[in-house]
């Protein structure tokens, strides 16, 4: 009995130490973007722990007025270490489903500017400025051979339920809390504009390299933003992307609603 003891503590160590050896070689070896417990580096790709980083800035319905702040000031603090110059913003209760907490305003820095400049949550600028740095300007120099000047939104902020729907069961929009951004195109440095609206399908001004280019934001998009909807979702996105940082995941990808529509008429 004695003896099964021992060799039950025996075992209980080295399984520790291979614990202990196994947790050393990784926080050595692997890429800090990989490890929840490596801070949140906005200069690293994107990596298997940047979701879990990013929402530990994601504030609760129910968090107390000091919890907001609090986690709030942290995540402009991540966003001021990478070079990012953010302000706190007024934040909105309507007295319903329409409440904005932690808002801030990118104002400058290392960012591709927004026009116009908008509040919105903490946690949607920090996935903005990782799709900026990761996505974005890579894509922009790799497809255009320019840089991005501005990027052209259509607003975070709108008190509402999703599509807009006036049925009190429907959940609110991500939009009522200024957690989504949408983006309906870019200016380049050398003064071009690529648009969802008129280059998404290639025929556009941008031509096939626009459309490339948006193919190629979209798919970054879904490394970074919870809920991504393109022009292939559906008419209501026809000229933006939505982009937000919801609970759920949604990956609007292709076939386009065009390739939709031709493949229903031949099967019907």
């Amino acid at each position: 009995m004695k003896r099964d003891f021992a060799d039950f503590w025996n075992l209980l160590w080295e399984a520790t130490l291979g614990v202990c050896a196994l947790f050393a070689l990784l926080n050595l070896f692997a890429p800090p973007q990989d490890l929840p417990w490596k801070p949140l580096d906005l200069n690293r790709p994107i990596g298997a722990a940047t979701g879990t980083k990013v929402a530990a800035f994601d504030i609760a319905r129910t968090a107390a007025p000091a919890e907001v702040e609090v986690t709030t000031e942290a995540c402009m603090a991540a966003l001021r270490d990478a070079g990012v110059e953010v302000e706190r913003a007024g934040d909105t209760d309507d007295g319903g489903f329409c409440q904005v907490r932690g808002a801030v305003r990118i104002t400058g820095g290392d960012v591709t500017r927004l026009s116009p400049s908008v509040v919105m949550t903490c946690p949607l600028a920090i996935r903005y400025v990782l799709w900026d740095r990761q996505v974005l300007r890579p894509a922009s120099l790799e497809v255009m051979g320019s840089g991005v000047a501005r990027v052209d939104n259509l607003g975070t902020y709108s008190c509402r339920r999703v599509y807009g729907s006036a049925n009190a069961s429907d959940r609110p929009s991500e939009h009522a809390r200024a957690n989504a951004l949408d983006v309906a195109g870019l200016t380049l440095e050398d003064g071009r504009r690529v648009t969802l609206l008129g280059d998404w399908d290639g025929t556009g001004p941008a031509g096939a390299e626009g459309a490339k280019l948006l193919k190629q934001l979209r798919d970054g998009a879904c490394q970074i933003f919870s809920t991504v909807l393109t022009p292939d979702y559906n008419d209501a996105h026809k000229d933006h992307f939505h982009l937000d940082g919801a609970s759920y995941s949604l990956c609007a990808t292709g076939p386009s609603r065009a390739r939709r529509a031709a493949a229903d008429s031949e099967s019907g």
